[in-house]
């Protein structure tokens, strides 16, 4: 457990969504990822489901935890300690949402702000090490959609060690951030469109990695989900974004071939 434990620290270590309805997303997800969703039987755990590939876990579907808040998807990134990290959050500007707690005996978790308003969370293991990723229907990508993600960049750099490189992404369409441990590329980060809604916040989008994703698109499309960039070539591959029938914006990905 110790070196899963360890892999994991402050890198992508889970995925979950706060739905409004629950049961509609669990449906809707086993469909378009033939994922196998189970309802955790232990009434601790609030009807929280595990979504699971091949037998192993790749996420989670949970209710909302206050009424009217709306559904999305968390990012949780792996820490050995989360009292610390709340420590450290605070320290680079960020707020402390939900100081540190347990998951039943599975692990604790926190969630936090960052400068520039985006929701992240921290998870450290005790039973539950991660997350199942590197097949397809399971996650592959984060990306940080950034009201001022020159405020965002030193906070992840102070909290996570994150260094970063940064590209141009066309004639007037800014740059695009990588962040990087240890060589490794492990997220992005743009800075939000002026055409987008000005009530939308900063936040994090997760990208799950499929073997096609125009039919996945259509697929999502046609289970009652609501495109919003349809798929186009990027240079690392091919990817899309639909907002799932209870309102949750995800991304499809297929990498190009290396």
């Amino acid at each position: 457990m110790a070196s899963a434990a360890t892999a994991i620290v402050n890198r992508p270590a889970w995925v979950d969504l706060s739905s409004s309805d629950p049961a509609a997303s669990r449906a809707f997800y086993a469909k378009l990822f033939g994922w196998d969703v189970e309802v955790t039987a232990d009434p601790q755990y609030g009807g929280y489901a595990m979504a699971k590939v091949g037998g192993k876990d790749v996420a989670g579907i949970g209710p909302t935890q206050s009424p009217g808040a709306p559904t999305a998807w968390m990012l949780y990134i792996g820490t050995p300690d989360a009292e610390n990290l709340a420590t450290e959050v605070r320290a680079a500007g960020g707020s402390v949402i939900a100081p540190p707690f347990d998951v039943g005996d599975q692990g604790r978790m926190a969630v936090f702000q960052d400068p520039a308003g985006a929701f992240i969370s921290a998870w450290q293991p005790t039973n539950m090490s991660g997350f199942f990723t590197g097949a397809a229907n399971t996650f592959a990508w984060a990306e940080l959609n950034a009201r001022g993600i020159e405020k965002s960049i030193p906070f992840y750099n102070h909290v996570f060690g994150w260094t970063t490189m940064t590209r141009p992404m066309g004639e007037g369409m800014g740059d695009y951030t990588e962040f990087h441990l240890g060589g490794a590329s492990l997220a992005g980060g743009v800075e939000m469109s002026p055409m987008v809604p000005a009530e939308v916040p900063s936040y994090w989008m997760v990208y799950f990695g499929v073997a096609d994703v125009d039919g996945a698109y259509q697929a999502a499309l046609g289970a009652g989900a609501r495109g919003m960039l349809p798929p186009r070539d990027f240079p690392g591959g091919r990817f899309a974004i639909v907002g799932d029938p209870q309102g949750a914006a995800f991304g499809l990905l297929k990498m190009a071939a290396g």
